[in-house]
């Protein structure tokens, strides 16, 4: 192996290459949402060798997550999710640059997102379905390549997990309120994300503040711990084989999308 190569990515090195690997340290992502989906995909970007990381989160860590966030100890209670996770891929990696931002998104903040930084990838794990389309929105009008993770809650069975465009969802009401807002906003709906053909086994629970009694109200899915992680150990595995040039299993118009492979 060679020297210049360290130890911790000895094995990703093998798989990609020296090159592949250097291309990884080149890239800037941005995870948008750290929760269930967001914590495990930034977790796999970080381990894959990703030498930039911007994390967006302005949630803390509640009693609630710790069944399925990969963040949530009893020890990180009521702390930032942004900063943790920042934190913890430091400990993996000492030498990853990561930008965290705790402010919360707001629909018409995403141009600004996304025009802080040139990313190579976006990751959009947002709860929120205004917050979701704008963000898609704005990183189609800026060339940006994005995925999004639909709906894990609610599911149990990990082999009906997909990679397709929105448009090509089905069985999902996250992703039937994504092309709905998306089509008002004019933007595309032939863009990845990740979802679950498998239809709901429970409904979620109705509209309710979360968070406490001043938190925004959102409605109360019944998740397990390992669908929200397998969500997005997907969507970075699809970031980090369009980084490294790899043919992707997902129809996409890369012309109209922009997707730089």
């Amino acid at each position: 192996m060679s020297p210049e190569i360290p130890a911790t990515q000895e094995r990703t090195a093998i798989l990609v290459g020296a090159d592949g690997l250097a291309r990884l340290r080149r890239a800037h992502v941005l995870v948008a949402g750290l929760g269930g989906v967001g914590g495990s995909a930034a977790e796999a970007l970080g381990r894959a060798g990703i030498g930039r990381i911007t994390l967006l989160d302005h949630d803390t860590v509640a009693p609630s997550n710790l069944n399925r966030q990969i963040i949530a100890l009893h020890t990180t209670l009521d702390r930032a999710k942004a900063e943790l996770m920042a934190e913890r891929l430091h400990d993996i990696d000492p030498t990853i640059e990561t930008t965290v931002l705790t402010d919360f998104l707001r629909p018409e903040d995403t141009d600004a997102l996304v025009a802080r930084a040139p990313y190579d990838f976006i990751l959009d794990c947002i709860d929120s379905i205004a917050c979701k389309a704008a963000l898609v929105a704005a990183a189609q009008r800026a060339g940006r390549p994005i995925a999004s993770s639909m709906g894990a809650g609610g599911r149990l069975d990990p082999t009906r997990i997909r990679i397709v465009t929105l448009n090509q969802t089905h069985t999902c009401a996250l992703a039937r309120e994504m092309r709905k807002s998306l089509k008002s906003l004019g933007a595309r709906l032939n863009y990845p994300v990740v979802f679950s053909d498998e239809p709901p086994v429970v409904k979620g629970l109705p509209h309710q503040p979360v968070g406490g009694p001043a938190g925004r109200p959102r409605a109360v899915n019944g998740t397990i711990s390992y669908m929200p992680a397998l969500f997005g150990l997907t969507l970075a595995g699809h970031a980090i084989r369009t980084l490294l040039a790899v043919d992707v299993d997902v129809d996409v118009d890369v012309d109209s999308d922009k997707l730089t492979r």
